[in-house]
């Protein structure tokens, strides 16, 4: 008997309930994957070679890593993209998405300037460094009007609604106070203010990005089916594939999905979340920080995470290929799976409300067994 060599390992910082996921994808691709997390024995621990236990940032850790893998990949933001660039070139390691992503997505008003210039769709946003210059862009935005920490938020937390001129002082002091762990000096860098998008639902395109070339010379490219997700507190609930809406506003956001893939740099898969807006928008009030849009143009960009997104859980068991074999693929540089959908689809979020750490249990699993084509992902 002959033994073929063992496969490639896939170092992945971050060792959450995605990166979990994706140890889970690669397994049967040959592909080992050690993690880096600086809480002992997260999600992705028991399923993982090995785990190296360190913050995201430390340069001792991420070298680690790096030295002990093929391909670098992360499942967080709070990933450095200045260390993962400098210890990738060092250590000749190949990391997709490319840093250089990591770094302009990290920062949300980088982000969206940048989408707006290659034309992508978005709301109508302002860089606020002031309680003052907080007013004054809300006096051309107008009010309800949503305040964003350019970096670091996520499922809610880092974002304050401002309803009304009185809400500006203690919405700027709040979200100040929330980036910068409870300090207020110079405020500066720290904000950014959209304007209220009234939505007719929220949607999620998974798109990825592979290694081979086409014959244009691009990097072939595929989106996951349009999915529709429903949010409580900011917080995901439930993803319903394919979304609930019409086949030319899924095509509208799948299109979307593609344009933001032709700013991003690197393979792997790409979670990008939009708006369908509830009615025709215009240009009445253009500024250097708008992208051009059309009265008619239903879809506004939301964000991108530069890795697998929970609105994606769906695809494990929803389609051929799920989102997390399509970045392990991507990132190692085979070639993409089939994104196709098996059969409507429906995921739920169980949430736990406690109020300190213990362990967890999950009631009335059994009825998760008797339904038909029902499966459980405990994490």
């Amino acid at each position: 008997m002959t033994l073929t060599s063992p496969g490639p390992t896939l170092g992945v910082v971050g060792g959450g309930q995605l990166g979990r996921m994706l140890a889970e994808a690669a397994a049967p691709l040959g592909v080992e994957v050690v993690v880096t997390d600086p809480t002992p024995d997260p999600p992705a621990a028991p399923v993982t070679r090995d785990q190296i236990t360190g913050d995201y940032d430390d340069p001792e850790t991420v070298r680690e890593l790096a030295e002990r893998s093929d391909y670098l990949t992360f499942e967080i933001e709070l990933a450095d993209p200045d260390l993962l660039e400098r210890v990738a070139g060092e250590t000749d390691t190949p990391v997709h998405p490319k840093p250089e992503t990591l770094r302009m997505i990290e920062d949300k008003l980088v982000q969206k300037r940048r989408l707006a210039e290659a034309g992508v769709p978005v709301p109508e946003f302002r860089e606020v460094n002031s309680a003052a210059e907080l007013r004054d862009a809300l006096d051309d935005l107008g009010y309800p009007a949503m305040l964003k920490a350019r970096k670091g938020g996520y499922d809610g937390r880092g974002n304050v609604p401002v309803e009304s001129p009185d809400d500006v002082e203690a919405a700027f002091a709040e979200i100040v106070d929330a980036a910068q762990g409870g300090s207020q000096d110079d405020p500066s860098g720290v904000a950014m203010v959209e304007e209220f998008v009234d939505y007719e639902r929220e949607l999620a395109v998974m798109g990825c990005q592979g290694a081979a070339l086409t014959e244009e010379g691009t990097h072939e490219r595929d989106t996951f089916p349009v999915t529709e997700t429903i949010h409580e507190a900011e917080i995901l609930r439930e993803s319903v594939a394919p979304a609930r809406a019409s086949d030319a506003v899924r095509e509208r956001a799948r299109q979307v999905a593609l344009d933001v893939l032709d700013v991003m740099e690197g393979r792997g898969v790409y979670g990008i979340e939009c708006f369908q807006a509830s009615e025709s928008r215009s240009d009445s009030n253009p500024s250097s920080d708008r992208s051009p849009r059309d009265t008619d143009d239903e879809i506004l960009l939301n964000e991108v995470a530069p890795r697998p997104h929970n609105s994606g859980h769906w695809t494990i068991e929803g389609c051929h290929t799920s989102q997390f074999e399509q970045h392990v693929r991507s990132v190692t540089g085979r070639p993409l799976g089939d994104t196709g959908r098996r059969a409507p689809t429906v995921s739920t979020n169980i949430l736990g409300d406690v109020d300190e750490r213990q362990e967890a249990t999950l009631s009335a699993e059994g009825a998760v067994f008797e339904t038909p084509r029902a499966h459980l992902h405990w994490y």
